[in-house]
C-alpha cells in the first residue's frame, strides 16, 4: 500500500512553521464601530470656518483640539462601559476604550490666538477664523 498526502500547489510552507505551536493566523484590521468615528461638518463663514464634529458619549475634559497653521486636528478618549445583570449575576458585559482622531486641512492659515470652541449634546462646535493676511510691503532700493 502507498500512503498518499494532499499537496496544495499555491501554499508556500509557512504555514507549516505554526501547526505543532497550535497559533492561529491573526487578523489585526479592527474595525471601529461607526459610532465611534469623528463626523464632521466644516463650512465656511464670513471670519473663517466652523466645524461641527459628533462626538458623542464623550467627556468634554477628554476632546483636544490642536491647529498648526492650517491644519486641525480632533482627538477623543472615548471609555463605554455597559453591563447587565439579572440578580447577582452578570449575563454580559461590553467595554470599549480607545482613542479617536481626525485631521484635516484648510485653505488658508487659521488665527490660533482666536479660535474658540464649545462642546454640547455631544456636538463640539468650533470657531476657526482666518489669519490676516500680511500686506505686501514696498522695498526701497538704495
Amino acid at each position: 500500500m502507498s500512503n498518499l498526502t494532499r499537496v496544495d500547489p499555491f501554499s508556500t510552507g509557512f504555514d507549516d512553521w505554526f501547526k505543532g505551536l497550535m497559533l492561529r493566523p491573526m487578523r489585526l484590521d479592527i474595525d471601529m464601530p461607526e459610532s465611534m468615528q469623528i463626523k464632521m461638518d466644516v463650512t465656511r463663514s464670513e471670519d473663517g470656518y466652523v466645524v461641527k464634529a459628533e462626538m458623542p458619549g464623550m467627556k468634554k475634559e477628554d476632546i483636544h483640539v490642536s491647529v498648526d497653521g492650517s491644519q486641525v486636528t480632533v482627538t477623543g478618549e472615548v471609555k463605554r462601559e455597559s453591563e447587565e445583570k439579572e440578580g447577582e449575576q452578570v449575563i454580559r458585559s461590553e467595554r470599549y476604550y480607545g482613542k479617536v482622531a481626525r485631521s484635516f486641512t484648510l485653505p488658508q492659515d487659521i488665527d490660533e490666538a482666536r479660535v474658540a470652541a464649545q462642546y454640547a449634546d455631544g456636538v463640539l462646535e468650533l470657531q476657526l477664523p482666518r489669519k490676516a493676511k500680511a500686506a505686501g510691503r514696498k522695498i526701497e532700493v538704495k
